[in-house]
């Protein structure tokens, strides 16, 4: 299937590795014009390289920490010079802090909402001007299964994905008259850097291996194991495409079935 990307102007925030990555090199395999950014520069760097090599078409890439005031600013404003507009944005940043609820301070209370969701913010405001100016414009932010079965030891997760909901079924009803589509894709346990180095320390604590700390974990998912980046990847890419151009203000779980609520 044509998803639509030939000529298409797409920003992937949080694309040095894991789901922004493989979404990036899956945007450039369908022919879209990609930027990427990170705020680790070297990651960022050999990520353009590797998608350049895979697919025959190497992204821009730029160094952005847009968890900072004026991060995103900063990175839009690349954008605006290279492209002078934006016809999707893909929000890759994020991640959680595993902890029981009375071990966690204001700092990382704090902390984690600014990963999470105050860089989100910052990331679409920024970007509204450029998507004006697209063609056929969507946001697609990355959220959690959790925010819809909360994690045992996961509560600062549970509760800013929890408001990347919010925050995509709001963003979606304020700029529908402007055309600009708003969703947001919540993985289950996927098989990233942020998983392995989890199951690596979990398994030194019990001396066990790390296969055996994701098998614990894989059991509790119906289909019976992690998801792959890439499989993610694909409804973000189909999310932010024209295919997708009656979708928005919706919350769509690529997690393998874990969350078993109806809503």
């Amino acid at each position: 299937m044509d998803l639509g990307f030939q000529g298409r102007r797409v920003l992937v925030v949080g694309a040095s590795a894991g789901i922004g990555f493989a979404t990036a090199e899956l945007l450039a395999q369908d022919g879209a014009e990609v930027m990427i950014a990170s705020r680790d520069p070297a990651g960022i760097a050999a990520a353009a390289e590797r998608i350049g090599a895979a697919t025959g078409r190497r992204p821009a890439h730029a160094v952005a920490d847009i968890t900072t005031e004026d991060g995103a600013d900063r990175l839009l404003a690349e954008v605006a010079s290279r492209w002078g507009a934006l016809d999707a944005l893909v929000d890759a940043v994020g991640g959680s802090i595993r902890s029981g609820f009375e071990a966690l301070s204001d700092a990382d209370w704090i902390g984690n909402y600014t990963f999470n969701v105050l860089s989100a913010v910052r990331v679409v405001r920024a970007s509204l001007p450029l998507l004006r100016k697209g063609r056929a414009p969507s946001v697609v932010l990355l959220g959690a299964a959790a925010s819809r079965m909360p994690y045992p030891n996961q509560v600062v997760s549970n509760v800013h994905k929890a408001g990347l909901l919010g925050l995509t079924k709001t963003l979606a009803g304020e700029y529908a008259a402007e055309g600009i589509r708003v969703n947001c894709v919540a993985p289950g346990r996927t098989l990233t850097r942020l998983w392995t180095d989890r199951a690596a320390k979990m398994a030194a604590e019990r001396n066990v291996t790390a296969e055996a700390v994701i098998a614990e974990f894989a059991h509790e998912i119906p289909l019976g194991r992690f998801g792959a980046p890439e499989e993610v990847a694909a409804m973000v890419v189909w999310l932010s495409s024209p295919r997708a151009g009656y979708v928005t203000g919706q919350t769509v779980n690529v997690d393998g079935g874990i969350a078993r609520g109806l809503l």
